[in-house]
């Protein structure tokens, strides 16, 4: 695993909401789109990727977010061996969906930071920074969107009612932290 600095050294807590990194977990970046390459990946990891815009599925072990419709990310629901980036799954993927031309499998868990955001805020604090309409989206538990907070791509996954985990490219999450520092203390 690369060595990097987390942008959230600890949970922090506010008025109706907790942020918190989930670190580290493997977060690997799923293409293609022909019926073989669904069913290889869902022989494997037990699971069927969701073909709905904007839904997930999980199953024990992972979780798949659409992203587009030939595009998902799948995040293991336990974190992982932070001194170890080798995933036996990623190995399995990659040997059975890119080396036959199914499709890509790339790792992207050290591109990406997940924070869980819980609380009855959460909607308040994302709406602060975010032109997406939240109305219907906070109620439909397991959706998903990908849209700007604060200028910066995000991808907001609704796990439960009033829990989210939020995904931010590395690079922008020391920026996002501080933004939702600030705008979470004066909720």
């Amino acid at each position: 695993m690369l060595n990097y600095n987390t942008s959230i050294k600890k949970e922090r807590s506010y008025s109706g909401l907790t942020v918190k990194e989930v670190s580290p977990i493997m977060k690997l970046n799923l293409r293609g789109k022909s019926r073989e390459f669904l069913s290889t990946i869902g022989k494997n990891i037990n699971m069927i990727l969701p073909i709905e815009a904007n839904t997930s599925s999980t199953s024990d072990n992972y979780t798949s977010m659409w992203l587009s419709p030939d595009e998902w990310m799948v995040v293991t629901n336990n974190t992982v061996d932070k001194e170890n980036n080798n995933y036996v799954i990623e190995e399995l993927l990659f040997n059975k969906i890119s080396k036959t031309n199914l499709g890509a499998i790339t790792d992207v868990s050290d591109q990406f930071v997940m924070i869980n955001l819980k609380g009855e805020k959460i909607f308040d604090l994302l709406s602060a920074g975010c032109p997406f309409n939240f109305n219907e989206f906070k109620n439909k538990k397991s959706t998903v969107v990908q849209t700007l907070l604060l200028q910066i791509d995000v991808i907001i996954h609704l796990t439960e009612i009033n829990t989210v985990n939020l995904f931010v490219r590395r690079s922008f999450s020391e920026h996002l932290m501080s933004w939702i520092d600030d705008t979470a203390s004066r909720l």
